[in-house]
């Protein structure tokens, strides 16, 4: 029995009775062809089970349309929801992601920044790098990167999106103040946005004329925990507690509720970043919303950009966040 031959661009184009190139064009995703011709090509290549050769195409392109994605910290569910815009925005690109992590580690981070250079990828898009600037650089001279979420880390030709923490970081104090407290406490972290995000908040209660109470935490649920047991433990509790992050403020609200006070009857509480722990019902968390999806299309359109003008200035591209208020936040009892 003769073996069946696999569909190719041909046969697919003979089916749909079109050009060659118009299936390279609609396999290739590309913008400038009609929903009727890239339906009726789309159809053909079904029916004959076509699916492109991805080998053959980044010969003939000298590409691998593949962008690696390094991101810090896996376990924080803003970079998880970063990552589904990330794969959105590629998609539409028609390019595929290589997904790794340091795990906040800067040696680990570099070895896996190496490993997608191995693979040829056409570009880098870092998720809040622990790495130094000099790593940075030198992964910048070699392929169009992007650094998602630090505006502290530059290099020669490598692009920037970040939301704008420091703005980010007055939101919950203006709110806060509008509902009547004047006690609110901060959970700081260092580390990308952190000490944005605090300067924000100890420019908004320097403007309302109050106290800043900063206490040094992190971006884990842990650090929260710690924070708000040591705000707690002091002899003037605050009345509510910004924390730098999601995570951070789930563990503070497992400090709050451990020493025996309810949120937000007892202590209001304030997040940052809106992730699904926010969203989540019996948590209902205000928290600052930075724009997942927009901070991915962003970072994808920066690596595209710069393979297509390598040699034009590095470029700052920062979006607003806002507040989302939810029941965890409520007038000073």
């Amino acid at each position: 029995m003769a073996a069946t031959k696999r569909p190719t661009i041909e046969t697919v184009a003979e089916r749909a009775g079109v050009s060659k190139s118009l299936v390279s064009l609609v396999m290739r995703n590309a913008p400038n062809v009609s929903d009727t011709r890239r339906q009726k090509v789309l159809d053909a290549a079904a029916e004959l089970g076509y699916r492109p050769n991805l080998v053959a195409r980044s010969l003939v392109e000298r590409r691998t349309r593949t962008v690696g994605v390094l991101v810090n910290d896996l376990h924080n569910p803003f970079h998880a929801e970063v990552i589904d815009g990330l794969y959105e925005s590629t998609h539409e690109r028609g390019l595929r992601m290589l997904l790794g992590t340091g795990r906040r580690d800067p040696a680990q981070e570099t070895e896996v920044v190496e490993s997608f250079l191995a693979e040829d990828v056409d570009g880098l898009i870092l998720l809040s790098p622990a790495f130094d600037q000099r790593a940075l650089a030198g992964a910048a001279k070699q392929v169009p990167t992007v650094v998602v979420g630090r505006d502290d880390l530059r290099a020669p030709r490598c692009d920037t999106v970040v939301n704008d923490d420091e703005a980010g970081g007055a939101l919950p104090v203006d709110h806060l103040v509008a509902l009547g407290h004047r006690r609110i406490a901060h959970i700081a972290a260092a580390g990308a946005g952190g000490p944005r995000r605090r300067e924000g908040y100890e420019a908004a209660m320097a403007r309302h004329a109050l106290d800043s109470i900063v206490l040094e935490g992190d971006f884990t649920d842990e650090g929260g925990y710690e924070g708000a047991r040591a705000l707690l433990s002091g002899s003037r509790r605050p009345s509510a507690i910004f924390a730098c992050n999601d995570l951070a403020a789930i563990g503070a609200l497992t400090a709050i509720e451990e020493a025996g006070l309810s949120v937000p009857a007892d202590i209001s509480l304030v997040g940052y970043d809106n992730s699904y722990l926010a969203r989540v019902r019996h948590i209902s968390l205000t928290s600052v919303d930075q724009p997942r999806a927009e901070i991915g299309r962003l970072a994808v359109e920066a690596v595209t950009e710069r393979r297509e003008r390598p040699d034009t200035p590095a470029r700052l591209r920062t979006v607003a966040p806002h507040l989302v208020e939810r029941a965890s936040t409520a007038p000073p009892g």
